[in-house]
């Protein structure tokens, strides 16, 4: 195996200048025409030494974090030896979650937005069977999916990879961590073994060498080096305010920062409704996305916030996931994230193709050993900002009504209201500058339009706490309500049907539930497998679309059919009264000694 080791900036999409251009790596015209399309320039480092091996038919291995421009360094490849001919797949690549599957598909589509007749297709749980089937029959050249589905749809015998010539695994350790290196494994098994396969990891754990040894035909490997892990083009700071204040403290942001479009990350799928509902109950442009979301209306909030008619985006960690929109210009973390892998990859949604961006970190005052994790994790301390003062929002306020004035001067009806108010102040004799503030009193708030200082909070006086008693872990018994360590949520216990005789482990359950339910690690509890079946502790209020995709799941092949746990069988009551001993006396007599 040859080694190349390359530099750059997770995050950091900016091209090397210095480098060679996309045509001194021996791409075709219609591919360059679709890279000027996109406005990319010159390669990236890992673009640079990942696509001529590609393009010379070697097997790849190639070490590097998410943001990197990887997507570009398989696909352009792929797309140049591409046969375009019948309805089977040429191509598949396998990623770990249903955003990354979107993000991959839709950058071979605009970089094939030159090649006639080229079909590529994402299938992936949470979507209708119907549109992939549909897709598939129709014929789809580039295939790309999460292992779960691939599965599904090779147990159908709906997906066909006789005439496969590439293979690409995508963010393969984070398949391996959510469970998914038997689904793997058994996809490539069923593919041709003549075939290109060309790997993609953050790091290279031994499951990934042994995949690596096993599939792949003496692999190029290429690793970028990290300088460090966050983007440098992202200005990072944090503020110190109450759980109680967050909503006033993210409300003078929003009116003192000037932003193009945010994403504003919540822990929970409840609080992201409850937050986008308060802000545009504010008047801000703001809506919710979440594991709950409907596929089709978190693609139509997606292009409402690339199109500009939507400026604010609440969501969870896992929606965001693949989000990939040029015009994010600041991020803020509304509720502090609880591990620096979840904040890298928060931030990493601004700052993209070497644009700046802002983020923003709410920090409550026992939430500060999170803080210093985070900055000693990323090698980068955090800038503290104070918040805009009332003072600077009402200055803001009277700033852009002034704006607003200035810009309708220019409005081509004018001449039109001009008219009709000259005509109302002959007949009233009303000043004109009382019409005009009458008018303004119409357009907004008056009561509301300065805002006020808030009362401070009561403080409640710290009581000494005594160590609560933490109850056993575990399913029997009543040990009250189980809350995720991660987002705080009500846990419920759930049953499915795979058990040790299936051969299951926590991973595959994890993996499995998580990518078809649209869950996060953190919303699993404790786990227990049992012969036949398992318990797992899943959030409470998983909606009804959420429980039928999961009771349509498989693991190892087999149906899971989710459901409520109904508990342990309750045993029959009996009489605690005096129990017979050993000698057939009752319990609490003396033994008669012996004779």
């Amino acid at each position: 195996m040859s080694t190349n080791e390359v530099d750059s900036v997770p995050g950091d999409t900016d091209r090397d200048t210095d480098g060679p251009t996309f045509a001194d790596l021996g791409i075709d015209d219609r591919i360059l025409a679709a890279i000027a399309d996109v406005g990319y320039e010159s390669p990236s480092p890992i673009q640079a030494a990942t696509i001529p091996p590609l393009l010379s038919g070697a097997d790849v291995v190639g070490l590097a974090q998410t943001g990197t421009g990887k997507t570009a360094a398989f696909a352009i490849p792929i797309l140049m030896g591409l046969e375009v001919s019948g309805k089977a797949p040429r191509a598949l690549v396998l990623a770990p979650t249903r955003e990354l599957a979107i993000q991959v598909a839709e950058a071979f589509g605009r970089y094939a937005a030159h090649i006639p007749g080229l079909n590529v297709l994402p299938i992936y749980g949470g979507q209708s069977y119907g549109v992939q089937l549909s897709g598939l029959r129709r014929g789809a050249h580039v295939v790309v999916g999460t292992p779960g589905r691939v599965i599904d749809h090779l147990e159908k015998g709906t997906l066909d990879l006789s005439q496969l010539q590439y293979l690409v695994l995508d963010e393969a350790d984070e398949m391996l961590k959510m469970g998914f290196q038997e689904d793997v494994e058994r996809i490539l098994a069923d593919t041709p073994g003549e075939k290109q396969v060309a790997l993609f990891s953050a790091t290279m754990p031994p499951a990934i060498r042994k995949i690596s040894k096993q599939y792949l035909h003496d692999p190029v490997e290429i690793t970028v080096k990290t300088k460090t892990t966050t983007n440098t083009n992202i200005n990072q700071r944090w503020v110190q305010v109450s759980h109680q204040r967050k909503l006033d403290a993210l409300t003078r942001v929003l009116e003192v920062e000037s932003f193009e479009a945010m994403i504003i990350f919540v822990r929970t799928k409840q609080g992201t409704e409850e937050l986008a509902e308060k802000l545009r109950a504010r008047g801000f442009s703001a809506a919710a996305i979440n594991g709950d979301i409907a596929q089709n209306q978190r693609e139509r909030t997606i292009g409402q916030l690339k199109s500009g008619t939507l400026d604010i985006l609440v969501a969870t960690d896992v929606a965001a996931r693949g989000l990939d929109v040029d015009r994010i210009s600041h991020v803020v973390n509304y509720d502090i994230p609880h591990d620096t892998e979840s904040y890298v990859h928060r931030i990493g949604r601004t700052g993209r193709a070497g644009r700046s961006g802002e983020a923003l970190l709410f920090v409550a005052p026992r939430e500060r050993h999170l803080l210093k994790a985070i900055e000693r994790a990323t090698r980068h301390p955090l800038t503290e900002m104070q918040l805009p003062s009332v003072e600077d929002v009402n200055a803001q306020r009277v700033a852009k009504f002034g704006d607003t004035i200035t810009e309708n001067l220019s409005n081509p009806n004018l001449a039109l209201f001009r008219k009709l108010i000259e005509d109302y102040e002959r007949e009233h004799n009303i000043p004109l500058v009382d019409i005009a503030a009458a008018l303004a009193v119409g357009s907004h708030d008056g009561e509301n339009f300065f805002m006020e200082h808030e009362p401070e909070p009561v403080e409640r006086p710290q009581r000494d706490r005594a160590p609560r008693d933490r109850p056993a872990r575990g399913f029997e018994g009543d040990r009250g309500p189980s809350f995720s360590r991660g987002t705080g949520a009500e846990l419920a216990t759930y049953r499915i049907s795979v058990g040790k005789r299936h051969r299951v482990v926590p991973g595959a359950i994890v993996g499995a539930i998580a990518n078809e339910g649209g869950l996060r690690r953190s919303d699993f509890g404790h786990i227990s497998i049992r012969p036949d079946h398992s318990l797992v502790e899943l959030p409470a209020d998983l909606s009804d679309e959420t429980l039928e995709a999961l009771r349509r799941t498989r693991i190892s092949g087999q149906l899971i059919q989710l459901q409520l746990d109904s508990g342990p069988p309750q045993q029959r009551p009996y009489n605690r009264g005096p129990r017979p001993d050993r000698t057939g006396g009752k319990r609490g007599e003396r033994r008669k000694p012996r004779s």
